[in-house]
């Protein structure tokens, strides 16, 4: 029996972000992709996801407008990554929330598991998910570092490499990505 049914109709507009959003491997996509990581592979190896999942949420994230393929070269082999749209960018503050409100009331079970939003403009480490609570500047992936402990001692700008407008609209994907 399925959890729950389609949202995308409803009347409400929290319902019909959280049929997109509302699932937590989408969100981790997304969050791979904000870090840079938008190849196939790498992404599986990063979440620790089947092939099955992965390709199902990435087929997803496209058919939603959010991410878009992008070919590159792989030794002579074309294959595909995904990056944002804009669409995808304006998650953002989505993911900034989700990450302040888990440090703010989730135990971490180590030190190493915090994750922190941090504003490259002015350096400072923010509590808001839209703005800079130190210097007011809106938060955008051009001005901000994840700042995640496991990941890097050091805060990890976010990917700056966006589909063009001309790429971001996406035809509901068949196949799903390429492998």
């Amino acid at each position: 029996m399925a959890l729950r049914s389609d949202w995308s109709r409803r009347d409400c507009s929290m319902a019909r972000g959280l049929d997109i959003l509302g699932d937590p491997w989408g969100m981790l996509v997304l969050r791979e992709v904000f870090f840079g990581n938008g190849r196939f592979d790498a992404m599986k190896s990063r979440l620790g996801a089947a092939d099955s999942v992965l390709t199902k949420r990435l087929a997803a994230l496209v058919d939603a407008g959010l991410l878009t393929r992008r070919p590159y070269d792989d030794g002579g082999r074309t294959r595909q990554e995904y990056v944002l749209t804009a669409k995808g960018e304006d998650t953002l503050p989505v993911l900034n929330a989700v990450v302040i409100w888990a440090e703010r009331h989730l135990p971490a079970p180590s030190e190493q598991a915090h994750m922190f939003v941090v504003h490259t403009g002015c350096g400072s480490r923010t509590s808001s998910a839209d703005s800079c609570t130190e210097c007011g500047e809106r938060l955008t992936a051009r001005n901000t570092s994840w700042h995640s402990l496991a990941r890097t001692p050091d805060p990890v700008p976010l990917a700056a490499t966006y589909a063009s407008p001309a790429q971001s609209v996406n035809a509901p994907s068949e196949n799903g990505p390429a492998l």
